[in-house]
C-alpha cells in the first residue's frame, strides 16, 4: 500500500489545522453494529517507551514501518477500527485511512516503560473533552496495580475521574487493568486467573458511574473464572506471544466463545508477526472475531 507521506509531512508543518479537518471530516460509524463484536487493532505502545517486539528492541522505532503496518491492517475485512495516541491518529487520519472505522483514544501513556514512576502512569495523552471535541469515538485506560509501590494510588485516582468524565460525556471507555510488581526493577503483570480476576474488581468500581465502563483483559487459563467476575462488556488483548500463533489463536478463539467477550483489542502480535505476514494474520484474527467472515 502506498501512503502519500510527503503531503503528511507537508500537512503537519504548513497547515497543521488540516489534520483536525479530517478528524472531522471523516466518515464515522456506530461503535456496535452487525454481529456486535469489534476488533481493533492497537498502536499505542511507542508512547510509553515500549518499542520492542519479542527480540527486535526497536521494531516499532520506524514510525514511517509502523503506519503502513497499521494502513494494511485497517484495510482488512472485519477489522473495526484503531486504537493509538494522538500522534498516531492524527498521521492516520491525514492519510485519509479511519473513514468508516472506529478510534479509541489512548488516555494514559506517563508510565514509561522502565522508569522508576512507571506505576504512576500520568494521563498525558487523550483527555475526555478532547476527545469528545475531535469525534473520538471511545476512550482507553492502563491500571497496573502494585500493591508496594505508591504511585498506584495516583494511577487509580487519575482514572476514577477518567471513568467520571467519560460517563459523563456518554463516551465508552476501556480499562486495562493488572495486578503488578516489580522482579529484579522490571514491572511485571501477574498473568493467572486470580490476578486478573482481582484487578478486575479493583477496576470496576473506579468511578461514580460504571454504566460506560468496558474492561479490556488478558487471555489467561482459567478464563471462564475470568469472566464469571464481571458483567461489562469485554476486549480481549493479545499481548506480545508471536512466536507460538497457533497457540494464541486457539486461545482467543477459546476466550471469544465466554459470555461477555465481544471481541480482540490486538498490536504487536498482528503487526509484527514472527512470519511478517500482516495480513494473513490480520485476516485470521478477524474471522475469529467475526464468525461470519470467509
Amino acid at each position: 500500500m502506498t501512503l502519500d507521506f510527503d503531503r503528511l509531512r507537508e500537512l503537519r508543518a504548513a497547515d497543521p489545522t488540516g489534520i483536525s479537518r479530517a478528524l472531522a471530516e471523516r466518515r464515522r460509524r456506530d461503535v456496535i453494529q452487525g454481529d456486535g463484536r469489534l476488533f481493533i487493532v492497537a498502536a499505542d505502545h511507542p508512547a510509553r517507551g515500549a518499542i520492542a517486539v519479542g527480540q527486535n528492541p526497536t521494531a516499532m522505532a520506524n514510525r514511517y514501518d509502523l503506519l503502513e503496518r497499521m494502513a494494511l491492517a485497517l484495510s482488512r475485512p472485519g477489522v473495526d477500527g484503531v486504537l493509538g495516541t494522538p500522534d498516531i491518529i492524527d498521521d492516520l487520519a491525514a492519510l485519509g485511512l479511519l473513514d468508516d472505522k472506529i478510534i479509541v483514544g489512548s488516555m494514559n501513556r506517563g508510565g514509561l516503560r522502565g522508569a522508576s514512576f512507571e506505576l504512576d502512569d500520568r494521563y498525558t495523552a487523550y483527555d475526555v473533552p478532547a476527545m469528545v471535541r475531535q469525534g473520538i469515538d471511545f476512550a482507553k485506560t492502563l491500571i497496573r496495580v502494585d500493591l508496594q509501590d505508591e504511585g498506584t494510588a495516583a494511577t487509580l485516582a487519575a482514572t476514577a475521574r477518567a471513568v467520571d468524565a467519560a460517563a459523563a460525556a456518554g463516551l465508552p471507555i476501556m480499562l486495562e487493568p493488572f495486578m503488578s510488581s516489580r522482579v529484579d526493577g522490571k514491572v511485571i503483570n501477574d498473568l493467572t486467573a486470580n490476578a486478573v480476576i482481582l484487578s478486575t474488581a479493583i477496576a470496576s468500581g473506579l468511578g461514580n458511574s460504571s454504566a460506560h465502563t468496558w474492561m479490556k483483559l488478558p487471555v489467561v487459563p482459567e478464563m471462564e473464572r475470568v469472566m464469571e467476575a464481571t458483567t461489562m462488556p469485554t476486549l480481549l488483548l493479545g499481548g506480545d506471544n508471536g512466536d507460538a500463533p497457533d497457540i494464541m489463536y486457539s486461545a482467543w478463539e477459546r476466550a471469544l466463545a465466554l459470555p461477555g467477550v465481544r471481541g480482540l483489542t490486538v498490536g504487536r502480535t498482528l503487526l509484527y508477526p514472527s512470519d511478517g505476514d500482516v495480513a494473513g494474520a490480520v485476516d485470521t484474527a478477524a474471522r475469529l472475531v467475526h464468525r461470519n467472515l470467509p
